[in-house]
């Protein structure tokens, strides 16, 4: 059975276009390709069975090093040259032509291909985390903010796509308005720097982080939010007040 799940095809231009991602797909190597041989072949020996695969492995490697072609019914390779020859008396330059090894699949493959069965599966998506919030003015942790101060955001998944205006940091008052932080200093995905607006009122807030930047540094289409689970209150600072 072939898990798989929908991530955002960041390929097409449509905007609700999404590809299949297998996940969780086990891999199998040689010994234990040699452990399930034998289960179905109680007669033979892991030294018989390795003496035979070593042996194909050989003559393959023997004849594709050769030019020749392989053609089974797992797998078929054709070589073929890389690269550009300057005119018909041009010849072979290891500086501009590579030799390669195409492979495709043998008939038996095509067969196992076609019997797969598949299974949707939900998988959580990665999303921002906030693990401490520091007020650089009052230097507290987790516990503070000072309008017209300093924060620094340290977690992971939080860097911006500060083109983007849905991306940001956003303070989240009681009465559930969003204060988003003008002007960030350092966006890093393990660390945001930003300034807190001077005129920020005082009271309780909480913190999210909002973004579009994926792991595989890109843009995606959706917002992804990670919110603080502590709620941090906003202390008018003397100093800051009177600038």
């Amino acid at each position: 059975m072939l898990s798989y799940s929908l991530s955002e095809n960041q390929l097409t231009a449509a905007p609700n276009d999404f590809k299949a991602v297998p996940v969780n797909v086990r891999s199998f190597n040689m010994s234990e390709i040699v452990q399930r041989i034998m289960a179905r072949n109680p007669g033979l020996s892991p030294a018989q069975i390795n003496s035979s695969i070593d042996e194909f492995f050989k003559e393959i490697s023997i004849i594709v090093g050769d030019g020749g072609a392989i053609n089974t019914p797992l797998f078929n390779t054709q070589p073929s040259i890389a690269g550009v020859f300057h005119g018909a008396a041009d010849t072979f330059d290891a500086r501009r032509h590579r030799v390669k090894t195409n492979i495709t699949s043998g008939t038996m493959m095509h067969r196992a291909t076609d019997e797969i069965r598949t299974q949707k599966v939900q998988i959580a998506e990665p999303l921002p985390f906030i693990l401490e919030v520091h007020d650089v003015v009052s230097e507290t942790v987790n516990e503070e903010i000072t309008p017209g101060g300093v924060l620094q955001i340290r977690g992971g998944r939080l860097r911006l796509i500060t083109e983007n205006p849905a991306n940001g940091i956003f303070l989240i008052g009681d009465d559930g308005q969003d204060v988003k932080l003008p002007t960030v200093i350092e966006n890093k995905p393990s660390r945001l720097i930003a300034m807190i607006p001077a005129d920020l009122p005082t009271g309780d807030y909480s913190l999210e982080v909002r973004t579009t930047f994926s792991t595989a540094n890109r843009e995606t289409r959706t917002i992804k939010t990670g919110r603080f689970n502590r709620e941090l209150t906003a202390v008018c600072d003397e100093t800051t007040e009177s600038l």
